[in-house]
């Protein structure tokens, strides 16, 4: 194990290459666990990799002219935290410039990596014990509200049931992606814990089958019956054999990375594969973002379907079609105050709201 970086007692300020070093033993930290969550639990994979994104963005900016440097707050006289916070104010505007001009990053990725950044000035100040003072705190996090992509009943239904667009799935050799993805919008799971599902997650009780999985990110139970056709898809697979003959996963085996793009060779399938307009947020302003910039192509339906997809469309599915939001809520496993969930209670009740308007329509016809 490499050792350990240490500030020595006279330093006051922290160069570079002490911080990279410093930063590289904060990742190694979440990643080993030797640091983690408040309950306890360990930091996961994702967030670690997160991590490892602020550290490429730092190196390219300190390749690109930026200088980045941290200050032991406590060893400084009053002159010298007057120019830290100087600096520490330069290097926000510097560096957050770089992250918005130099890579185009949008506001939802320079929030990501300003956010790990002030994470790890807390973990110097409470874990290592640098005095890192309280600069880091004025690093303003951006954030954006990425458009929720879920499919209405009506588009599942198709996917479900359309004689045309299955016979056009097949001979793409995508009907394992399709049945996947119809699971996926049932179920409600996050794509890691839908990809790993087992037969131990397949419960059954007085001949009625239950998903029962506790989730990798957030440790809670949740479960769902399965209506018929979702354990249609299951059977098509249970024969399916792993090492020694057994089941390895109640879904065919396939990376979370290729089940994305093929999902979206699949959308590009559906008859109605409509322009979908895509914007997103640089420093608070809203842009448009073209498919093929020089033609000013836009994006269709297809191209927002992903993994995450699924998850959203079973949640904002059960919401519009009228599930009480606490049952939601014990199926997906958010809490009570989730903000996310906020964002999908919206997103169902503007579909509500628009099925009223077309049956007032008609009866005003």
């Amino acid at each position: 194990m490499p050792r350990r970086i240490s500030v020595k007692k006279k330093d006051k300020v922290l160069s570079q290459d002490i911080c990279l070093k410093l930063l590289d033993e904060f990742i190694r930290d979440s990643y080993n666990g030797r640091r983690t969550k408040k309950d306890g639990s360990r930091i996961t994979y994702g967030t670690v990799r997160n991590y490892t994104f602020l550290r490429k963005a730092l190196e390219g900016f300190i390749e690109n002219a930026g200088e980045w440097k941290i200050f032991v707050f406590e060893r400084l006289t009053m002159r010298e935290r007057e120019r830290a916070g100087n600096f520490n104010k330069k290097f926000y505007q510097q560096f957050t410039q770089y992250l918005y001009l130099k890579k185009g990053y949008f506001d939802n990725y320079v929030g990501l990596i300003i956010k790990n950044m002030r994470i790890f000035y807390n973990y110097l100040e409470l874990e290592r014990n640098i005095p890192v003072g309280v600069y880091h705190k004025s690093f303003y996090v951006p954030s954006e509200e990425i458009p929720i992509i879920a499919l209405n009943p009506e588009q599942l239904r198709y996917i479900l049931n359309d004689k045309g667009f299955n016979e056009r799935v097949q001979e793409k050799s995508l009907e394992k992606i399709r049945d996947i993805f119809v699971f996926g919008c049932t179920v409600a799971l996050r794509v890691s814990d839908l990809l790993s599902l087992t037969q131990k997650n397949l419960i059954i009780e007085n001949g009625v089958h239950y998903l029962r999985v506790k989730s990798k990110k957030t440790h809670t139970y949740t479960s769902v019956k399965l209506p018929t056709y979702a354990l249609e898809i299951l059977f098509k697979y249970k024969d399916r054999r792993g090492e020694r003959g057994k089941v390895k996963t109640l879904l065919p085996s396939i990376s979370a990375a290729y089940l994305n793009s093929s999902l979206k060779k699949m959308a590009a399938l559906l008859e109605d594969n409509f322009v979908f307009v895509k914007t997103r947020e640089r420093r608070g302003k809203q842009i448009v973002v073209y498919k093929d910039p020089i033609r000013k192509a836009h994006y269709t339906l297809a191209d927002h379907i992903s993994t995450h997809t699924m998850r959203r469309t079973a949640i904002t599915n059960m919401l519009s079609l009228g599930m009480p939001e606490h049952l939601v809520r014990k199926i997906s496993g958010h809490s009570a105050n989730s903000r996310e969930f906020f964002r999908y209670v919206e997103l169902a009740q503007s579909y509500i709201d628009q099925e009223t308007d077309r049956v007032f329509e008609r009866l005003a016809s």
